[in-house]
């Protein structure tokens, strides 16, 4: 990059947002050093989203100062940033591409205001000397369509460098790339801010990443600033104490409490039953494809499978078809040894139950009270119903009080609508639903997306206790940290085959990204072999 769009540091000093009676932010001061790559950690709610939109002008805030390259600026728009020649760009965590135009139409879109005539030779050569420029590149012709997710982001991030941004905020910018990707792209931008081309500002959840990649960090709480440190400085424990803000915050060394609701980690018997197994399954999407292939796998008594691979190779499909959701086209189900068809009728009796994706949309009636959505199971057989056909409105009560207080879903008020929740409580109230009785299997499909630290902690703790009491899970993820610290083993999913598993114990996470990413240019789908339960 040219010596005119160098990295630059910004400080936001005593940062305020106030909506209504409610404090967003409060005084929070966070210096980025240029040339350095920021982490910004907090659980949802804590605030960072409100900080960051005042930084880049979506958001004024009430009462702080902004101060760019030791200059106090005032940024009400994200136009002004541009227009004091700041430079501050943000790669958001969903991709902002037209799918149907090219690379280089996508970054001449990037610009904004563009002629009614564009001279393209002219505009070729100039993408061309600034692709070269880059310290990775892609085809200028290529649609945006074929590329792979990590050039999709990759994409995203040379838009704000062909638009010179000096400072750059990537939001969650590894959730739809792989292992391999998620290095690579991150990689990248810690070679361009220790070349002093950039500096970077990362909203992240994964502390592996922040380890890794970061020379900073700073924890958000309830919109308080409460820790910042150079990552050397620090680790995960200190992180997590001052994310969850308890004791162990002002004490290091108690974070170990973090951990203490958790299960130990118990192996699978090795005569276990198998509760769930699938053959040979196929299932077509809403396109008329087929989106899950001859799928074959086992799941016992006491174990967890781990589903990995990138959104859209048929993970979806798979488990709609095992909920019920969507019809099989070829292949068998099986539960208990018997054949299983997803009707509410047999994942009653052969107590089967799931924690789906987009709960509020898969799992509860969003208007409903929380104690209704908690009835849904079962509140046309007694004890909720009673006299034949009425509801017993007090043992509906009654029960889902319990469970609120058992399942920690906040607030504890049955009567309020399910859908005015956070995300964390609705899914520890559809957790509350699905396991607050015996269960012999258990589907679970990216059960934390989006939730914060203390509510990721939970339901996977409540995950881990249905194994250990016997259930069979299945879980699929898109977060291979999250597998790799469940899943007892793994299977590999791609374009709707299953073509890896391995024992979580000793998983390679290389060649698990490399299965994710390269199966499907390597033609040999095939000869994949079944995932079955070891012996």
């Amino acid at each position: 990059m040219n010596d005119t769009a160098r990295a630059m540091s910004i400080e936001m000093l005593g940062a305020t947002k106030r909506f209504g009676a409610f404090t967003a932010l409060d005084d929070v001061t966070l210096k980025v050093r240029p040339g350095t790559v920021h982490a910004l950690l907090g659980e949802n709610g804590a605030g960072k989203s409100t900080l960051v939109k005042g930084l880049v002008g979506y958001g004024v805030l009430d009462a702080g100062e902004i101060v760019a390259d030791r200059k106090q600026v005032r940024i009400a728009s994200p136009r002004d940033a541009q227009a004091l020649g700041i430079g501050i760009g943000m790669v958001y965590q969903h991709f902002t591409l037209a799918a149907g135009l090219s690379v280089e139409e996508n970054l001449l879109l990037a610009r904004g205001r563009l002629p009614w005539k564009i001279d393209w030779p002219k505009e070729r050569e100039a993408l061309d000397t600034f692709m070269r420029s880059m310290p990775f590149r892609l085809r200028l012709d290529a649609p945006v369509s074929t590329l792979a997710a990590g050039e999709k982001q990759k994409l995203e991030i040379l838009k704000q460098l062909y638009l010179r941004q000096r400072f750059l905020i990537l939001d969650e910018p590894t959730s739809v790339l792989t292992p391999q990707e998620a290095d690579e792209v991150l990689g990248l931008m810690r070679d361009l801010a220790t070349r002093g081309d950039l500096t970077v500002l990362m909203i992240t959840h994964k502390f592996r990443e922040v380890m890794a990649y970061a020379d900073d960090v700073t924890v958000l709480r309830k919109g308080k600033l409460v820790g910042s440190s150079a990552v050397a400085d620090t680790d995960r424990d200190r992180l997590a104490a001052w994310m969850m803000g308890s004791e162990a915050a002002r004490n290091p060394a108690t974070s170990a409490e973090f951990d203490a609701a958790r299960p130990a980690r118990l192996p699978c018997a090795a005569d276990a039953p198998v509760r769930f197994a699938l053959k040979q399954l196929c299932v077509i999407d809403d396109r008329g494809h087929m989106a899950v292939r001859d799928v074959s796998l086992a799941v016992k008594s006491g174990e967890i499978l781990g589903i990995a691979g990138v959104s859209g190779n048929g993970q979806k499909e798979l488990i709609e078809a095992l909920v019920g959701q969507r019809r099989v086209h070829m292949g068998e189900m099986r539960m208990h040894g018997e054949p299983y068809r997803a009707t509410r009728e047999e994942m009653t009796r052969l107590r089967v139950f799931a924690l789906p994706e987009e709960p509020l949309r898969n799992a509860c009636v969003a208007n409903m009270s929380v104690a209704d959505n908690l009835a849904l199971r079962d509140f046309d057989r007694a004890p909720m119903k009673r006299n034949g056909w009425r509801l017993d409105r007090r043992a509906m009560r009654s029960r889902a009080e319990r469970l609120i207080a058992e399942f920690n879903v906040r607030p504890p008020v049955p009567a309020r609508a399910i859908g005015t929740l956070s995300g964390g409580n609705v899914q520890r109230a559809v957790l509350a639903c699905e396991l607050g009785q015996p269960v012999d299997v258990l589907i679970v499909a990216n059960p934390v997306f989006g939730l914060d630290f203390a509510s990721v902690a939970d339901i996977h703790a409540r995950i881990l206790a249905a194994r250990d009491a016997g259930a069979a899970v299945l879980l699929v993820s898109e977060d291979l940290d999250e597998l790799l610290e469940l899943a007892d083993r793994i299977a590999v999913i791609a374009e709707g085959r299953l073509v890896h598993e391995t024992a979580a114990s000793g998983a390679d996470r290389v060649a698990l990204g490399r299965h994710m990413a390269e199966h499907v240019e390597s033609g040999d789908h095939d000869h994949a072999e079944p995932v079955t339960a070891p012996a």
